[in-house]
């Protein structure tokens, strides 16, 4: 943002730059992400129906009861915390890194690297903390099963 001048261009007009680009970006994220994580979920969900049945000669229905007997409508919803602050994390990451990248291509592909890394980082930990917090005294999901 710093390289295109966007940000120097948002102050001549009296504009937030942090209202105009960088909020907007992170809303769209945290928004984005728990939608794509049910997409993702859908469709590991319909290959992995598809490789039992055509792969191995599993039925569908059982992979889709155990499925259903391994899973609890608090998982859906866990997912979906986890997705908006991980959405949040890169959002808030890669708009901080990159609202302050100088230096032409060549800063933004510094930038670039170090952003992902940092929320690679970042994602990791909070996994870490929202499943201590979410999973605590749960127990393996397996154990539900027999």
């Amino acid at each position: 943002m710093q390289v295109s001048e966007q940000t120097d261009s948002l102050r001549v007009l009296n504009t937030n730059p942090v209202d105009f680009l960088i909020a907007p970006r992170v809303v769209a994220c945290m928004l984005a992400l728990p939608v794509l994580s049910m997409i993702s979920f859908t469709v590991g969900m319909a290959a992995s129906v598809l490789l039992a049945d055509l792969g191995y000669g599993v039925m569908p229905n059982i992979i889709l009861e155990s499925a259903a007997r391994a899973l609890v409508p608090s998982d859906f919803l866990m997912m979906s915390i986890k997705s908006v602050v991980f959405g949040a994390i890169v959002a808030v990451i890669s708009c901080g890194w990159g609202s302050t990248t100088t230096g032409g291509a060549k800063g933004v592909g510094e930038s670039t690297t170090a952003a992902v890394v940092i929320a690679l980082v970042g994602i990791f930990v909070a996994d870490f903390f929202l499943s201590l917090i979410m999973f605590q005294g749960t127990g393996d999901a397996l154990t539900r099963i027999g």
